[in-house]
């Protein structure tokens, strides 16, 4: 997940020299690309699992139970058996690594990898990780995710890059997912 996200931060940050590159040799000012929801999926977790410190911090494994997802023109639930495993800063700083897996209404498969970061003011990310609810506005929560399938109808969400915004509930995830256009 490192590789994937610090990948992602060195792409932004060429964009971004790039950008301010252009806008300094007169060019037009590039236009940023546009988002299009996708679907929200509503997941329900179990209590986490503490493996212990580590190096780079608190190893949690958070089990996912069940769910469901739906969006324009796709709709399903979220199967038994993933999670995510997080490294937890000690300013609570969270590395995301969540896996799971979707099943449509029609019975297709879809595979997810989902890796993000989430994090809030100290005080706010020690209630979040005690289990008590905090306002989603306050917490910056967001993640990339990969699909995998074999059903030709969803080969678009292997064809296209994605972002999710999260909230995070005591028992429940909300992740909705965006579609960069």
């Amino acid at each position: 997940m490192r590789v994937t996200l610090a990948v992602c931060l060195v792409v932004v940050a060429v964009l971004v020299v790039g950008a301010r590159a252009s806008e300094q040799a007169g060019a037009p000012k590039p236009l940023a690309p546009g988002l299009v929801f996708a679907f929200e999926a509503r997941v329900e977790v179990g209590a986490p699992l503490e493996v212990g410190q580590l190096a780079k911090g608190m190893r949690r494994i958070v089990p996912i139970l069940r769910g469901t997802f739906e969006g324009p023109g796709i709709k399903g639930r979220v199967m038994p058996g993933g999670a995510d495993w997080q490294i937890i800063g000690a300013d609570g700083f969270s590395e995301l690594d969540t896996r799971y897996t979707l099943e449509t209404d029609n019975g297709k498969i879809i595979y997810v990898q989902n890796a993000g970061v989430r994090h809030a003011a100290p005080e706010v990310m020690q209630r979040l990780l005690r289990g008590e609810t905090v306002d989603p506005r306050l917490v910056y929560f967001r993640t990339i995710p990969k699909f995998e399938t074999s059903a030709p109808e969803l080969q678009w969400l292997t064809r296209n890059v994605f972002i999710g915004t999260g909230e995070r509930y005591p028992t429940e995830v909300v992740i909705r997912f965006w579609r960069v256009e």
